[in-house]
């Protein structure tokens, strides 16, 4: 990293996952100058946390005059509970950054490190409502739908504000706002309990023998810089190797059939999540009215499925790549996929 102190203040936004760590630099008037995303296995330790803190920082152009900090890292399981996850992620980033370092508490907005065992309830996995607050600013009713790697985040947008129903993880995952499903690193085993196959409905192997990667790979829908996750059998990410995984799910050999064979399984399973995500998007249109015919606003690595489920239901779509100021398209295009970082970072900036 450059030792260049920037005239104007800085603001860096950290969206702390559990896989990966995300960060966007922002100027005073909210311009994401460079966004950074790095892996982060937190369950295989915090010393994984310290080193990606480090890698971005090494990437950045001039350093922060501010911090504010998002996560959902607090979930992986080399925690005993939530508040133990976010009060060590806390006191690992405030030994690492230097400088202004505070916490998004959702609608309890900023807090201090200090109050942050106070807030830990608050502070958990609260990324989500810093993207829809962003997103409902410049949407005046509509849904957010951010798909990332792992789950589908599902808000209601009324009035230019979020209108979600819960707002930890338990109340979203009973409201259908939390959807345990993504494009990189959801098991198949959980998308669909039985598979169409040659004409015939086959049940799925319970194994970790595949994942949504694997789909998207086949169907050219997933971008090879979001593909950044480990397969299931630790082979590679070829066409062949995801196949070939797609076909143990059904108790097949890769050479037991062509690829056009595996290419029509990957879009069965492909349609096998689209549809329980259309389940979830017209649950929440039945509680808000107003929103059902107003604009759907995609985002994450999986914004494609996004646009596709907004054309079955004859919605208009909004990338949210275009409500993001940027330096250029290629930093815009990355704070849209690290939309929680972005997002944290210009609330920060709009509140001081």
């Amino acid at each position: 990293m450059s030792n260049l102190v920037a005239d104007r203040p800085l603001t860096l936004g950290w969206d702390v996952g559990g896989a990966h760590l995300k960060a966007a630099l922002l100027n005073a008037d909210g311009v994401a100058l460079r966004v950074v995303q790095v892996a982060c296995p937190i369950w295989q330790g915090l010393d994984r946390l310290s080193a990606a803190v480090h890698q971005v920082l090494d990437q950045l152009p001039a350093y922060p005059q501010q911090h504010v900090v998002t996560m959902t890292g607090e979930l992986a399981d080399i925690f005993p509970d939530r508040l133990s996850g976010v009060m060590q992620i806390a006191d690992v980033l405030s030994q690492q950054l230097i400088g202004k370092l505070s916490f998004y508490a959702g609608r309890q907005g900023f807090i201090a490190l200090a109050d942050v065992s106070f807030y830990a309830n608050d502070v958990a996995s609260a990324n989500w409502l810093a993207s829809a607050d962003f997103v409902a600013r410049r949407v005046e009713h509509g849904v957010f739908v951010d798909i990332g790697s792992t789950t589908a985040d599902i808000v209601s947008l009324v009035s230019s504000k979020p209108a979600p129903r819960g707002y930890s993880d338990a109340a979203r995952m009973r409201a259908g706002e939390l959807v345990y499903t993504g494009v990189v690193r959801t098991p198949l085993m959980a998308v669909a309990q039985r598979i169409s196959f040659g004409g015939e409905y086959y049940a799925l192997a319970a194994e970790h023998f595949a994942t949504t990667a694997d789909v998207y790979r086949l169907t050219g829908d997933l971008d090879e810089e979001h593909d950044m996750a480990a397969t299931a059998d630790g082979a590679g990410k070829t066409p062949a190797d995801s196949a070939r995984r797609l076909a143990r799910m059904i108790g097949h050999d890769l050479g037991d059939a062509e690829a056009e064979a595996w290419l029509l399984l990957a879009n069965a399973f492909k349609h096998a999540q689209l549809d329980t995500l259309r389940e979830a998007l017209l649950r929440s249109a039945s509680l808000h009215p107003q929103t059902a015919f107003g604009a759907m606003v995609g985002a994450g690595a999986g914004r494609f499925l996004v646009a596709e489920l907004a054309a079955q239901l004859h919605r208009k779509y909004i990338e949210v790549q275009t409500l993001i100021q940027a330096a250029d398209e290629d930093v815009q295009r990355w704070a849209a996929i690290c939309l929680p970082a972005y997002a944290v970072a210009y609330l920060a900036v709009q509140h001081a």
